[in-house]
C-alpha cells in the first residue's frame, strides 16, 4: 500500500468511526454528512471523494466489519465447501469453540461497534448477512443430518438467536466474563452433553 492509498484508508476509518458514533446517539436517517465530516476532521469535500451519501458510509461499514470478523477464521474453517465434502456429520458442527472463540474476540475487540449493530439491526443489514449465512454454511450442513427442509431456518434462528442473546448480556457486562466461560454456556444450551467444563475454559484465565 503506497502513501496516498495509506491515507485514503485512514481518512474512510474516521469516517467510519465518526458514523458509529453518532449511531450511537441517533437512527441514520437523522445523521448528515456535516456532523460526519466534524466528527471525522475531514470536509465535506472529502467525504465526497470517498461516497455519494451516507447510506454508502454505512454500507462501507459493514462491508469492512464483515471482512475484519472472517479475518479471525483459517481457511480451514472457512472453506465450508471442502469442509462438508470430507468431513463427518459430526465435525460440522459449528456451536464449537472452534468458531465461537474467534467471534467472540472479535466482539470484545469492537464492543461499541456492537452495541451498535444490535441497536440498529435492520440498517446493518443483519438479515441479509443471515440469508448468506444460512445459504451458503447452515442450510447445506443441516443436509447432513438429514433435517427437513422445512426445520431448517427454525433451527438456524434459535442457534443465531441465543448466540445473539448471549452477545447481547455480555457486552452488558462490559465483557467481563472469561471468553471460555460464554462458550461453554453456548455449549450447554444447544449441546446439553458438552455441560463439562470444556477444555477452552479450564487452560483460560481472564482471557
Amino acid at each position: 500500500m503506497n502513501r496516498t492509498e495509506s491515507k485514503y484508508f485512514r481518512t474512510a476509518a474516521r469516517m467510519d468511526e465518526a458514523l458509529i458514533e453518532c449511531l450511537e446517539k441517533k437512527d441514520l436517517e437523522y445523521i448528515t454528512v456535516k456532523e460526519i465530516c466534524e466528527r471525522a476532521g475531514v470536509n465535506r469535500s472529502t467525504f465526497y471523494l470517498h461516497y455519494e451519501t451516507v447510506a454508502d458510509l454505512l454500507n462501507e461499514c459493514v462491508e469492512y466489519t464483515n471482512s475484519k470478523c472472517f479475518q479471525k477464521y483459517t481457511s480451514e474453517l472457512t472453506d465450508v465447501n471442502k469442509r462438508l465434502e470430507s468431513e463427518s456429520p459430526e465435525d460440522m458442527i459449528f456451536i464449537s469453540p472452534a468458531y465461537l472463540r474467534p467471534y467472540f474476540e472479535f466482539v470484545r475487540e469492537n464492543k461499541r461497534l456492537y452495541q451498535v449493530v444490535l441497536m440498529h439491526q435492520e440498517i446493518f443489514r443483519t438479515q441479509h448477512t443471515f440469508r448468506k449465512l444460512f445459504d451458503g454454511i447452515f442450510s447445506p450442513a443441516l443436509d447432513r443430518f438429514n433435517f427437513p427442509e422445512n426445520e431448517k431456518l427454525y433451527i438456524v434462528h434459535f442457534y443465531l438467536g441465543g448466540i445473539t442473546s448471549v452477545v447481547k448480556e455480555w457486552i452488558e457486562r462490559d465483557c467481563a466474563d472469561p471468553i471460555g466461560q460464554i462458550i461453554e454456556i453456548c455449549m450447554k444450551c444447544v449441546l446439553p452433553d458438552a455441560a463439562a467444563p470444556c477444555q477452552d475454559r479450564r487452560t483460560e484465565k481472564n482471557f
